[in-house]
C-alpha cells in the first residue's frame, strides 16, 4: 500500500477509534451521573421517609395518650400531668389544643398565635374518624405555615366528646433540606392524599397549600422501592429526579426532588472536557500522519512500529487468557497450573505447601445495593490487600466472583499459616470507600495443607471450600483448617446431645459471676451469673455451643431451674458469710420465658433459698417481650408483684418502643456490646448509645452498658452519665471464690475462711 493511501487509512482508522473511545467514556459518564443522582435521591427519600413516619408517630401517639387521659381527667390536668411526666412533645414548636364537642377551645399547653378551628362545629372526618386526621395548611399570625393533626375523644360512655389537636409549624418537616446534598432546586415536601401540599421546600422557600392531581402524581402501580425517576414537577415545571412514597397507615405521601440540572452538572463539565481533549488529540493525530504520509523514507520505519505493537499485543493477549481482567490476578486456568506445577515441586524435595481459599461475606448485599461497578471496585481494592498481605514469593488468585485462593508454596509447619491468615483477615476487614460512604466486609477463609489433605488440585480444593464454608457456620471472619472431623459434625452434634441430657445429674454445669460496677465510682453494685458447661472431655464449652440444643430438646427448663437455685444460693451463703447484699441477674431464654412454670420456678428457688426477691433480676430481650405483648405485660407483672427486679438485656438491637418500656414496667435497660464495641470510632453507635441513655434516664431506669472493654469506651459512657456497666474492663466472668475476692478487696477487708 502506498504511503499517502496507507497513512490516510491509519489516521481514519484512529480517529474512529478515538471518538469512539470519547462517545464510550461521555455514555458511561453520562449514566454513571444518572445512577449516581438517582441513588441518591433514593437514599434523600428513605431518610426523608424515616424522619416524617418518626414525627407522625410521635403525634399520633401524643393524640392517643391525651384523648386516654381525658376520660380521667379535666383538660388543664392532663396537659399538666403529662407535661411534668415528659410524655407531650416540646411545647415552644408542638401546640397541643382540646376543644369540646362544639369545637370551642378548652385548653392550650402555650400561648401560641395559631389560629383556634371553627367554634360553630366539628368537622365530620374528626368526628367520625378512628385514627388521627391532616388538616389542611394555614397560617398563624405570623404568617408562618402550621400543620394540624386532629383526632377526637369520647368519654366514658363512648359518646363523642371532643378533639385533641397538636399543631406543628409546617417547616418543621422540611427542616431535613440540606443544600449542599439537594441543591438549591431540589424539593423535599408532604403532600396529601387529597392533592394538597401541606408543606414544601425548595431551597430556602417553603410553601403549603398547593393543589395537584394526587392520582396523576403518585402513581398506585410503581413499586416504593423503584429508583427515582426523571420526570416535570407540574408545580414548576422543574425536571428533577422525583420519588413519590405513600406513608403507611397515613393519608400522605413524602415527595423528594433533586434537580436535573444541577445533579447532571459535573457530568455535563466532564463531558464538555472529554470533546475538548479529543478534538485536540484528533488534531495532534493529524498533523503527525499527514506529516508520515508525506515522508517517504519513514515507511520502512513505520512498519517495523507496526510489527512491534503487533508483538506487543500478541503478548498482551497472552497475558489476558491468564489473567483476571478486573483485578490484574492469574485467573483459575492459570492458578491450576501454577497450583499443578508447586505440588510437583514440593512432592519431588518433600516439602509442604497450603491453599487458603477465601470468600467475601455479605459481597452480594454490596453488590446488589451499591451495583456492579461498586462490586467492582471493591474486588479490586480486595485484590491489592490481598498482594499487599502476602509476600512475593507466594501467589494470590481470583477464581470468580468474589472468590480468591492465596498459595504459599513452601512451608514447613501448618503454625506458619496462622499469621498470613490473620493479616489478611484483618486487611479485608479495613473500611472501604464506595460511592462516597465507608463500607465494610470481611472475609472466610478455608485452609488445606498439601500433601495431608489433598495429593491432587480437586480434592486439596475441594477440601479447601469445606474448611471456608465451615468458616462462615462459624460466623464469618475467621479462618477454619480442613479437618475429617468437618464430615462428621452431625455425629459429634449427636454426642454433644447426648452428653448434655445427663450434665445435669452428674453435676457438670458450672456458675461464672461478672460484677457489674458503678461508673461514677467503680464499685461493684451486683452481678450477672452465666453458664457454663465442664465437659469431662471436652474441657469448659461455653453457651452457644449448647444452649441451643438445650432449646430444641427442652432440657433449657429443667436447666434453667437449677440456675435459678445455684445462684440464689450462692447469694444467701454470701450475705451468711458477711459479705454485702448484692443483686443477681439471671438471663432468660425464648423458651424460659413462655413456659408455663416459670413463675412458679422462681417463687420455689427463693423460698427454698430464702433469698430477698429484691436482689433477684431477670433479663430478657427485646425480641423475647416483643412476640406477645398482653403476655408480656402479665408475666412482668407477676415478677414485679413478687418482688423481683426486671431487665431488658440487649436494648437497641430489637423494635421496643418508649411506650412499650412503661407499660413493661422494667427496672433496668441493658446496652447491647455491637454499640459499646465501636463507640469511639462509629458515629452512628455514639448516637444511638447517648439516645438509649436518655431514655432510660427519662424515664427512670438504671442504664448498664455491656461489652465495655477499654478505658476510652468507659471515658465517653461516664460522660454521658451512664449508670454501670460491665465487661472486661471490670472484670471477666469470675468463679464464685474470685468474685468474692473482688467484693471484699473493694471494701479493704481480708476474705473471710
Amino acid at each position: 500500500m502506498e504511503p499517502p493511501v496507507l497513512f490516510t487509512a491509519l489516521t481514519l482508522v484512529v480517529l474512529a477509534v478515538l471518538w469512539a473511545a470519547t462517545f464510550n467514556f461521555i455514555t458511561r459518564e453520562r449514566e454513571t451521573a444518572h445512577q449516581t443522582a438517582a441513588a441518591l435521591a433514593a437514599d434523600v427519600a428513605d431518610t426523608y421517609e424515616a424522619q416524617v413516619v418518626r414525627a407522625l408517630r410521635e403525634i399520633d401517639q401524643t393524640l392517643k395518650l391525651v384523648g386516654y387521659e381525658l376520660r380521667r381527667q379535666p383538660p388543664q390536668q392532663v396537659l399538666d400531668d403529662l407535661g411534668m411526666q415528659g410524655l407531650l412533645p416540646p411545647p415552644m414548636l408542638f401546640t397541643i389544643e382540646i376543644t369540646d364537642a362544639g369545637g370551642g377551645l378548652l385548653v392550650r399547653n402555650n400561648d401560641s398565635d395559631i389560629p383556634q378551628a371553627k367554634a360553630d362545629t366539628v368537622p365530620e372526618s374528626v368526628r367520625s374518624a378512628q385514627d388521627m386526621v391532616v388538616g389542611l395548611p394555614q397560617r398563624t399570625g405570623h404568617d408562618e405555615w402550621q400543620l394540624r393533626f386532629a383526632q377526637g375523644y369520647r368519654d366514658n360512655q363512648g359518646r363523642f366528646a371532643g378533639v385533641v389537636s397538636v399543631l406543628v409549624p409546617a417547616a418543621y418537616f422540611v427542616s431535613g433540606y440540606e443544600p449542599s446534598v439537594m441543591g438549591n432546586s431540589g424539593v423535599l415536601g408532604m403532600i396529601g392524599t387529597d392533592g394538597i401540599f401541606r408543606v414544601k421546600r425548595t431551597g430556602e422557600a417553603i410553601s403549603a397549600g398547593d393543589a395537584l392531581d394526587y392520582s396523576a402524581l403518585a402513581q398506585e402501580d410503581v413499586d416504593a422501592n423503584s429508583p427515582a425517576s426523571v420526570q416535570s414537577n407540574p408545580w414548576d415545571n422543574t425536571r428533577r429526579y422525583t420519588i413519590i412514597r405513600k406513608l403507611y397507615q397515613y393519608p400522605l405521601a413524602i415527595v423528594v426532588g433533586l434537580s436535573e440540572k444541577e445533579q447532571l452538572a459535573g457530568a455535563h463539565e466532564t463531558v464538555r472536557l472529554y470533546i475538548l481533549r479529543s478534538a485536540g488529540a484528533s488534531l495532534f493525530l493529524i498533523i503527525i500522519f499527514t506529516l508520515l504520509g508525506w515522508l517517504n523514507w519513514r515507511l520502512q520505519q513505520e512498519r517495523k512500529r507496526v510489527m512491534e505493537e503487533r508483538i506487543e499485543h500478541a503478548k498482551q493477549v497472552e497475558y489476558l487468557a491468564f489473567h483476571d481482567s478486573l483485578t490484574d490476578l492469574p485467573n483459575r486456568a492459570y492458578f491450576s497450573h501454577l497450583l499443578t506445577e508447586n505440588m510437583q515441586r514440593v512432592h519431588r524435595y518433600e516439602r509442604h505447601l497450603a491453599l487458603l481459599f477465601l470468600d467475601l461475606d455479605r459481597f452480594k448485599t454490596i453488590n446488589d445495593s451499591l451495583g456492579h461497578d461498586a462490586g467492582d471496585e471493591l474486588l479490586r481494592e480486595v485484590a491489592l490487600r490481598l498482594r499487599a498481605s502476602v509476600r512475593e514469593s507466594d501467589i494470590v488468585a481470583r477464581l470468580g466472583g468474589d472468590e480468591f485462593v492465596v498459595l504459599l508454596p513452601e512451608i514447613s509447619e501448618a503454625e506458619q499459616v496462622v499469621p498470613v491468615a490473620e493479616k489478611i483477615l484483618t486487611a479485608v476487614a479495613k473500611p472501604f470507600e464506595l460511592v462516597g460512604q465507608e463500607f465494610r466486609v470481611t472475609v472466610s477463609v478455608g485452609i488445606t495443607l498439601y500433601p495431608g489433605d489433598g495429593r491432587d488440585e480437586q480434592t486439596l480444593m475441594k477440601n479447601a471450600d469445606v474448611a471456608m464454608y465451615h468458616a462462615k457456620e462459624l460466623g464469618k471472619n475467621n479462618f477454619q483448617f480442613y479437618s475429617e472431623a468437618l464430615n462428621t459434625n452431625s455425629l459429634e452434634r449427636l454426642s454433644l446431645e447426648s452428653s448434655l441430657r445427663s450434665a445435669l445429674e452428674h453435676n457438670e454445669f458450672r456458675l461464672y459471676y461478672q460484677p457489674k460496677r458503678r461508673m461514677s465510682n467503680g464499685e461493684v453494685t451486683g452481678m450477672e451469673a452465666l453458664l457454663r458447661w465442664e465437659h469431662p472431655e471436652l474441657g469448659l464449652v461455653l453457651p452457644m455451643q449448647f444452649i441451643p440444643l438445650a432449646e430444641e430438646n427442652g432440657l433449657i427448663i429443667p436447666l434453667g431451674r437449677w440456675v435459678f437455685k445455684t445462684a440464689c444460693q450462692q447469694n444467701v451463703t454470701w450475705q451468711q458469710q458477711g459479705y454485702p447484699p448484692l443483686t443477681i441477674a439471671i438471663n432468660l431464654s425464648a423458651r424460659q420465658f413462655i413456659d408455663e412454670h416459670l413463675l412458679d420456678d422462681i417463687k420455689l428457688a427463693l423460698k427454698e433459698t430464702g433469698m430477698d426477691p429484691r436482689l433477684l433480676e431477670v433479663e430478657i430481650t427485646e425480641s423475647m417481650v416483643m412476640r406477645d405483648l398482653q403476655q408480656t405485660i402479665q408475666i412482668l407483672q407477676s415478677l414485679k408483684q413478687m418482688g423481683v427486679r426486671v431487665a431488658i438485656d440487649d436494648f437497641g438491637t430489637g423494635y421496643s418502643s418508649l411506650s412499650n418500656l412503661k407499660q413493661f414496667s422494667v427496672d433496668t435497660i441493658k446496652i447491647d456490646g455491637s454499640f459499646i464495641q465501636d463507640i469511639v470510632r462509629s458515629q452512628e453507635d455514639q448516637g444511638l448509645t447517648e439516645a438509649i441513655i436518655a431514655v432510660g434516664r427519662s424515664l427512670g431506669l438504671t442504664v448498664v452498658a455491656e461489652g465495655v472493654e477499654n478505658s476510652d469506651q468507659f471515658e465517653f459512657l461516664r460522660r454521658h452519665f451512664c449508670d454501670e456497666f460491665q465487661g472486661f474492663y471490670g472484670n471477666e466472668p469470675l468463679t464464685a471464690e474470685d468474685f468474692a475476692q473482688v467484693v471484699w478487696k473493694q471494701a479493704n477487708q481480708p476474705v473471710p475462711d
